[in-house]
């Protein structure tokens, strides 16, 4: 017998939730799904096809084909994650940048895994960030964590990113304003993706690597303790140039950068599973707010997530998504330049999923504009620019001529159909 429902009955919403909008991925996704035949360079997906099913197979059955090892696997874990697991990224740590307990005043106990790195961005947030607070964010930045503050009741502040990544000076100018109006003291938090930018795929250099961090050194001198949460999410996609060292390396006593990777990029999304190094502070209440939220991740994937890593399949794998990616960003760059006209100018990534293009400033990308109905007839989609920018940057050029395009799902005959797609919808609007 059917349920009835009952229509015309608003529930009794929490602040966070009224004051929550609609992710605008969750639209652009249902789009993908539901127009036949689309193309989407709007979705941050990995490649389909280069997702590593006979390594998880093969690591599943290492560790389920041990009686005990694999009861254990299907045992509740801890809530900051599984012992073994913590301690092979530790060492992970210490291979790329040297960091070890013993240069870098941290333990163990200060490694959490997560579920995905967006569970340690929120759960970061929601131990710093209380309504009126203040997140100084890139702009463009990563468009999902405005979210998060949006939710909190926070303010996000913007700073100019150029093609070496966040600029100090602009964010030292964000900070005189923020003093001179008597807000410096809400100001919690700096979120900061250092390698190849989601979405502009530029690399934080060196130079300003140190610069950041002596800010935040020079505030907390003045008084004004301010963490810097430092995103690495696509670090081991890296196409051209070298590995620079990560900004927690600065922070040999671990009090101010919050380090976080996932195994989504270089692995696969489906494991859900991120990691991050928390200074001191910051343990406990993270802890206490995962535990309350989940108990802990999942400890099967974890010690799949162990034994893959341990067999050298991540490392393996890491490298070959490289070569891939490699050539399709190539391929995506070449097909731009032949579709796209005169006047649409993109930032060419050294690395990560994304391409950043800006169109002449009166072209309106956005989803009521004239280039987003054309790109649906056109069966493509792409991300508007001005989901990427915070309110304080999203009324006018670029945000509102820009868009942001991901090489990473499409197979390469479909990401070039697509951009040729793309292109025709650009010269229609021209």
């Amino acid at each position: 017998m059917p349920v009835k429902v009952a229509a015309g009955r608003p529930a009794k919403l929490s602040t966070r939730a009224s004051r929550t909008s609609e992710p605008p991925i969750g639209t652009l996704m249902a789009q993908a799904l539901t127009i036949p035949g689309v193309v989407s360079l709007a979705a941050g997906f990995v490649d389909q096809e280069s997702l590593p099913a006979a390594e998880v197979l093969s690591a599943a059955q290492v560790v389920l084909s041990d009686p005990a090892r694999g009861k254990a696997a299907l045992q509740y874990s801890s809530t900051m994650g599984d012992l073994g697991l913590r301690r092979d990224w530790m060492r992970r740590l210490e291979r790329e940048d040297g960091i070890t307990p013993a240069t870098h005043n941290f333990s163990e106990e200060h490694v959490i895994i997560t579920n995905g790195s967006q569970q340690l961005l929120k759960l970061v947030s929601e131990a710093l960030l209380d309504p009126g607070d203040i997140v100084i964010v890139e702009a463009p930045t990563y468009f999902v964590y405005l979210g998060i503050i949006e939710s909190l009741g926070a303010r996000a502040v913007s700073v100019d990113c150029d093609a070496q990544g966040l600029v100090p000076d602009s964010l030292r100018a964000a900070l005189q304003t923020l003093r001179r109006s008597g807000d410096l003291s809400r100001l919690k938090l700096v979120y900061c993706m250092s390698y190849f930018t989601n979405p502009m795929g530029v690399n934080l250099s060196g130079e300003r690597r140190e610069e950041l961090y002596s800010i935040l050194e020079e505030l907390d001198e003045s008084g004004e303790t301010v963490y810097l949460l430092e995103d690495a999410a696509y670090r081991p996609l890296r196409y051209d140039g070298p590995d620079l060292p990560s900004i927690k390396t600065r922070d040999t006593g671990n009090e101010f950068v919050i380090y976080t990777q996932t195994f989504s990029k270089a692995f696969s999304p489906g494991f859900k599973l991120g990691f991050g190094l928390l200074p001191d502070a910051l343990v406990a209440p993270v802890r206490r707010l995962k535990g309350n939220a989940d108990f802990g991740t999942s400890n099967f994937t974890m010690q799949l997530a162990e034994e893959l890593l341990r067999s050298g399949a991540v490392d393996r794998h890491a490298a070959e998504l490289r070569e891939m990616y490699r050539r399709k960003r190539d391929l995506f760059r070449q097909a731009i330049h032949e579709e796209f006209p005169e006047g649409v100018v993109t930032v060419d990534p050294a690395g990560g999923l994304y391409v950043w293009a800006q169109l002449p400033g009166a072209i309106d990308t956005g989803p009521e504009g004239p280039l987003f109905a054309a790109a649906l007839e056109e069966k493509v989609l792409y991300v508007p620019g001005r989901f990427c920018f915070a309110p304080d940057r999203d009324a006018g050029p670029p945000a509102r001529s820009s868009m942001r395009l991901s090489f990473g799902l499409p197979a390469p005959d479909a990401m070039v159909e697509g951009v040729a797609r793309l292109g025709r919808a650009v010269r229609r609007v021209l």
